[in-house]
């Protein structure tokens, strides 16, 4: 009984935070298919919306049942999923001889998650718009204030960020439950006015649209991945409540409920062709709108609460494994270590937001934005889950093939459907991958360099503690725990190096500190520290590597009772601590490697970095910086 009551749990807060995205693409999906303004619309004719129905129920088997629930997800990365976790087994499991092709598709995997960014921006906009658009159906007078209110909301979304999830989250999965019943109920009522809408449900249908009428059904597909939206959140947010809470909720609540409600707006648009502004609304019996129009607003903001969420993650783990500079992340929950807010990330979001909507102004318009981000994700995901399949799982050629040459068919066409609207906004979210994956590339290859020549300036560590054996007469050792927090364990950290040089005294207890990002979501405690005793006859100087996986939280100061514990020869000092921080200005120079234009992104994308005390967590009484000058 108790674990079933688990599961419950865990399955209504899959409600809440995996499905917001998906579940909320009724709202516009079928509007976007037959909107009279869009130059590729389809016409309001009974083949056609049969036609239509059918291609979006066919198109969530494919992409979501097949692609995401039956293959994708069993990549996790120890529990995690999301296309950094896919990039990070690529890393791992790479042999030598094919590290190329794995570079390549890891290369492939950071612009998925530039896109992502893109998505990040569009999902938000385009949820509460057209949430708010709904007010129009039952009060037209209202369409002037629809973008003051739709603003005033996002505003009050990304204000609430930083108070973080964990206050409103009890409240997210009873309000899409409640957003799934009433959808489902509204469809039926669709149905139940023209039940012949459930021959959508022949393949078919969907067949004969696509490939009988290519004309039509092709750029149609522009509008159909709008229902397919939010799919990479459900192998995303893996990690938080399991495969098995996931795949539940999808199957017996989500799907049915998304599906009965396209069959029910289906059923409308045949019985009154000329019902097509807002099917959705439209659905509902006149007296029920605007309280309506008031749940879609929550679940469209739980939608966008989600998605932000995840962009603060994906942040999180690009600067982990040296994509970014370290970002000041805020910790909002002390049960959940997901739940992060990044304050750089969420006000860039949100200047982007209220320009996209005071730009597109419609739902519709945004909308043709939208699908390429998402389209480009799940393909990208697509062919990084075989390429794993077939290089680590040993699948044999006649199963990848097939299975994986057709789903990467139909993902690809749905891309290419969208790219039709290039014109029209689908630019975007193209620009935008772009620009961020250039940015993370940038910081990853000006971070070698400046490493490169970092390590000639500090030196071997070996040869500096060498000489401190040497040198006569010996250091004078003050009392307490010194700890010099460093890149790795090959060089001399340069404020211990400068500690030496200008202060002449060591520590009681030198503690050279090493914090290593491992391509794993966690590390066990017991696995995280590995100690080596760098004194000469008790000096009590150690290496310390602290391994965190790269959705851990790299605090230090806890380190030290573990440290502590590890330790050989006098125990250490832990009351008296001092942490000491070596810092690098970067300026422009004329170092090879990287062009001037990249060299500049990368000096100002360093001016994010946060600060290393507060990162890490140390106190601030007890911390010491010493810095140094290296040009690019």
């Amino acid at each position: 009984m108790r674990n079933g009551a688990a599961r419950g749990v865990l399955e209504l807060g899959a409600l809440g935070v995996v499905f917001g995205d998906i579940g909320t693409s009724p709202l516009y999906t079928v509007q976007t298919l037959f909107d009279p303004t869009d130059p590729h619309r389809v016409a309001v004719v009974a083949q056609n919306v049969y036609g239509a129905v059918s291609l979006i129920f066919w198109s969530v088997i494919a992409v979501v049942m097949v692609t995401y629930v039956l293959f994708v997800m069993r990549a996790d990365n120890d529990g995690e999923g999301g296309i950094m976790a896919l990039i990070t087994l690529i890393r791992r499991h790479s042999a030598p001889s094919g590290r190329k092709v794995a570079l390549g598709l890891a290369a492939l995997g950071i612009f998925g998650a530039s896109l992502f960014f893109g998505d990040s921006m569009i999902t938000p906009a385009i949820s509460v718009l057209s949430a708010i658009e709904g007010a129009q159906v039952a009060a037209p007078s209202v369409g002037a204030i629809v973008l003051p209110i739709t603003a005033t909301v996002l505003i009050a979304l990304f204000m609430l960020q930083r108070l973080g999830t964990q206050a409103v989250g009890r409240l997210f999965g009873p309000v899409m439950a409640l957003w799934f019943t009433l959808i489902a109920a509204l469809g039926i009522r669709g149905i139940a006015g023209h039940p012949a809408i459930l021959r959508a449900l022949s393949p078919s249908y969907a067949f004969s649209f696509l490939f009988l009428h290519f004309g039509t059904g092709f750029f149609a597909m522009a509008a159909v991945v709008l229902s397919v939206t939010g799919a990479e959140a459900l192998y995303a947010d893996m990690g938080h409540f399991g495969r098995g809470p996931i795949t539940r909720s999808w199957i017996f609540v989500v799907f049915p409920a998304c599906i009965l409600n396209y069959l029910g707006q289906g059923a409308l648009i045949l019985s009154r062709p000329r019902d097509i502004s807002n099917p959705f609304f439209l659905l509902v019996p006149s007296w029920g709108r605007i309280a309506m129009v008031v749940v879609a607003a929550a679940a469209t903001v739980i939608a966008s609460q989600a998605v932000v969420s995840g962009a603060f993650s994906v942040a999180q783990q690009a600067a982990q494994i040296g994509y970014l500079p370290r970002l000041r992340i805020a910790h909002t929950s002390e049960e959940r270590i997901g739940q992060i807010y990044v304050p750089w990330i969420n006000w860039a979001l949100c200047v982007a937001v209220l320009a996209l909507v005071f730009t597109f102004r419609t739902a519709t318009a945004l909308a043709y934005a939208y699908g390429v981000a998402v389209t480009g994700t799940i393909t990208i995901s697509t062919l990084l889950f075989f390429y794993i399949a077939r290089n680590h799982w040993n699948w044999p050629l006649w199963r990848v093939l097939p299975v994986g040459g057709l789903l990467l068919c139909i993902d690809l066409l749905f891309f290419a459907a969208n790219l039709i609207k290039l014109p029209h906004g689908a630019w975007l979210p193209l620009v935008i991958g772009i620009a961020v994956f250039t940015v993370l590339t940038t910081w990853q290859k000006g971070r070698h360099l400046v490493s490169r020549q970092r390590t000639v300036d500090e030196g071997s560590l070996r040869e500096f503690i060498d000489g401190l054996h040497a040198c006569r007469p010996p250091l004078p050792r003050v009392p307490g725990t010194a700890v010099f927090l460093n890149r790795g364990k090959a060089t001399a950290p340069l404020a211990l190096r400068r500690n030496v040089e200008h202060n002449h005294v060591l520590h009681r207890h030198v503690i050279i500190l090493a914090i290593e990002t491992v391509p794993v979501p966690h590390v066990p405690v017991p696995d995280r520290l590995e100690v080596d005793d760098l004194g000469d006859k008790g000096d009590q100087i150690f290496h310390v590597t602290a391994r965190f996986g790269y959705a851990d939280s790299p605090v230090v100061p806890p380190l030290l009772p573990l440290i502590h514990t590890e330790g050989k020869g006098e125990p250490l000092d832990v009351s008296e601590v001092s942490y000491f921080l070596s810092t690098i200005e970067i300026r422009h120079g004329s170092t090879p490697g990287m062009s001037r234009w990249r060299k500049r992104l990368f000096i100002a994308t360093s001016r994010l970095t946060a600060d290393a005390a507060e990162y890490f967590q140390l106190p601030r009484e007890r911390t010491v910086i010493m810095g140094s000058r290296i040009e690019l």
